[in-house]
């Protein structure tokens, strides 16, 4: 049967923290212009009645922390959360992206995970290292093998410009960077059977990829692999985005560079 409700493709989680630990999150986040006030905790128990109320039946879960033990917890975690809602939540499992080697093995010990993982999160930019880096072939020649599901978030938590925090306009032209030299440097074509899924309606990307498709092939543009206009179009209409965070004046131009059927719903 097929599910009744909204499936939410981004959706956060976080590992139980102490009060400690609570306290020097927020002192990071303001570190970083970043103004919440009060440190941000998640439970099923606490996010569950607001899917009910949204019509959401099945989340799909990402935490992406900065350092491998951590990150390899997070994914435990979010593994037995799953495991306890089934019919609810789904994996989306992190991946260390500044070590291939790393993200190979945590690829293979998801796969003993009790309930498989949905397809995998990524961070345009994870430790310094972009999705772009020629290190990561070996990654991705196994995701395009399994036809996977790649979820790219932009870093949200570093320092923002102008002494405001990233999430206001920062994120959205990570995202684009990102995306542009994964364009120019062959991964979308390399790796056609990988279903690439940017965040916050792929931030600025779709506004600005009129602009590469209009001047990415001139010939003061770097373009070793010989880019054509139609190569361009098509690869970043094959992408997908999702609606988290998506202002009055983010979807259309989204919808117009991937069109209505590569939009997936995202709370965020």
């Amino acid at each position: 049967m097929a599910p009744s409700g909204w499936l939410d493709i981004h959706g956060h989680f976080t590992v139980p923290r102490s009060d400690a630990d609570l306290q020097q999150q927020l002192e990071d986040f303001h570190s970083v212009n970043f103004l919440v006030n009060e440190p941000w905790t998640w439970s099923p128990e606490g996010i569950l009645p607001y899917l009910d109320s949204a019509n959401v039946t099945m989340q799909m879960l990402s935490y992406l922390p900065r350092k491998l033990d951590a990150l390899k917890s997070a994914n435990d975690f979010g593994a037995s959360i799953v495991k306890q809602h089934p019919s609810r939540f789904g994996l989306l499992l992190a991946l260390p992206t500044d070590n291939a080697t790393a993200c190979l093995d945590e690829i293979k010990r998801g796969d003993a995970f009790d309930v498989p993982n949905d397809g995998y999160a990524l961070l345009t930019v994870y430790n310094d290292v972009m999705l772009s880096d020629a290190s990561l072939e070996p990654v991705y020649e196994q995701l395009n093998a399994r036809g996977a599901v790649c979820h790219v978030h932009p870093d949200a938590n570093k320092n923002g410009t102008d002494g405001r925090p990233s999430p206001l306009i920062d994120v959205a032209f990570d995202t684009a960077r990102t995306a542009t030299d994964m364009l120019y440097k062959g991964v979308f074509r390399r790796y056609p059977n990988i279903k690439w899924v940017f965040g916050h309606s792929g931030g600025a990307l779709p506004v600005l990829s009129g602009r590469l498709s209009l001047l990415g092939t001139e010939s003061w543009v770097p373009n070793p692999l010989n880019l054509t206009r139609e190569e361009i179009e098509k690869s970043l209409g094959n992408l997908y985005v999702d609606t988290a965070a998506t202002a009055k004046t983010g979807l259309a131009p989204a919808i117009k560079m991937v069109g209505i059927k590569n939009v997936i719903y995202g709370a965020d």
